[in-house]
């Protein structure tokens, strides 16, 4: 692991975007390569016990807009290393803050192979699909989509791993209500007559689906997000990995480093979630990206409150497999109202998965940064 802080950082923001490799006459979206940084952890300290004090927001709102983050500096190295250090809560209540050290390897290096207004997120005519029907709900992709106690959505992005949003369970100052007993619920058909779900030749007939709880082990929530307090780099940082008690045994979705909005198939988003206004029921949207900034996606996407938390997910070209591959690039988290050449509008956004990002989440799931190399 080599280079001069300072220079990494750099290297790590903005080269690692510049190893996307060229579409050339190639018509198929394919998944960039990048160049990608090593997040790991240096010291951990124990902390209190915490308060579960603050009420769960189910959205999360900020002033600032595009513009506002493009003109922001980028972080220092050592905000960076500051930013992207990290609260573990567990099942027991005791917590720790663990310090991270932010590396670049050279090639094969330790390679084994404003104003207060109205919120709306409903964009004119309301372009939201529910979802119906065990066929589609206990199908990929649309059973990655999954519940948290709190309010929020969350998706499977390994054996026992859930990404959402951080303010799905901290308010930026303290943990919310019912984090220590934090769970995930998964919809399973709700079957009449007690029948049975799996090969089972009984007449019985689902009558709606229910939701099956697993308790979650321990919770991580990046720094920035703390922090930050959802302010001008608190929404950058709107994203917390959760651990389950035990393997979910569905079908996961892998996460991805986030291409440039130009890059994404028709330049659109999709995600699933469990928007309030429509209790027991995933809802399913997709849109154009409108705007963007290194660490976040601007678009108009309906949603509503309980949606928040949300993988952001696209399609694209796994030139290496030679197959096509859905990748979580983002987190939905809210909605900022923002100056549009003097006219206000209003965008829902999501946090992107930068490569510092995904180096963090992905050590977060696998413990070994050998096995986060390719984003």
């Amino acid at each position: 692991m080599a280079g001069t802080p300072g220079l990494l950082l750099l290297s790590i923001l903005l080269c690692a975007v510049g190893q996307v490799s060229p579409y050339g006459a190639h018509w198929k979206p394919t998944w960039p390569a990048y160049r990608l940084p090593v997040v790991l952890p240096q010291s951990t300290l124990n902390l209190a016990k915490p308060h579960f004090g603050a009420e769960a927001k189910l959205e999360v709102s900020s002033s600032c807009g595009p513009q506002c983050h493009k003109g922001s500096p980028l972080p220092t190295y050592e905000e960076a290393k500051q930013y992207l250090s990290y609260e573990t809560l567990y099942a027991n209540g005791s917590r720790t803050e663990t310090h991270v050290g932010i590396y670049v390897l050279r090639s094969g290096e330790g390679e084994s192979s404003g104003k207060s207004r109205r919120k709306r997120q409903i964009y004119g005519y309301d372009s939201r699909f529910s979802i119906f029907g065990k066929d589609f709900l206990l199908n990929y992709p649309f059973s990655t989509s999954v519940k948290l106690s709190t309010g929020c959505t969350g998706t499977l992005v390994a054996e026992k791993h859930v990404l959402t949003a951080a303010h799905c369970i901290h308010d930026g100052k303290t943990y919310v209500k019912g984090t220590q007993k934090l769970r995930v619920g998964f919809l399973k058909p709700k079957f009449k007559d007690g029948g049975r779900e799996a090969n089972d030749s009984s007449p019985a007939v689902p009558e709606k689906m229910k939701f099956q709880w697993i308790r979650v082990k321990r919770t991580h929530v990046p720094k920035g997000w703390i922090k930050g307090n959802a302010n001008d780099i608190g929404m950058d940082y709107d994203y917390a990995l959760l651990e389950l008690k035990k393997p979910h045994k569905r079908k996961f979705m892998k996460i991805g480093v986030s291409p440039p909005a130009k890059q994404l198939p028709g330049g659109r988003i999709h995600f699933s979630g469990y928007d309030n206004d429509r209790p027991g029921n995933l809802v399913y949207r997709f849109c154009d990206v409108k705007d963007e900034t290194y660490d976040l996606l601007y678009q108009q996407c309906d949603a509503q409150p309980g949606a928040s938390g949300s993988g952001v997910y696209v399609r694209m070209w796994k030139r290496q497999q030679q197959k096509w591959e859905r990748k979580i690039i983002g987190i939905f988290s809210g909605h900022q109202w923002v100056d549009m050449n003097g006219s206000p509008q209003d965008f829902n956004v999501a946090v992107r998965i930068t490569p510092l990002k995904y180096a963090q989440i992905c050590y977060w799931i696998k413990g070994n940064y050998l096995d986060c190399r390719e984003g």
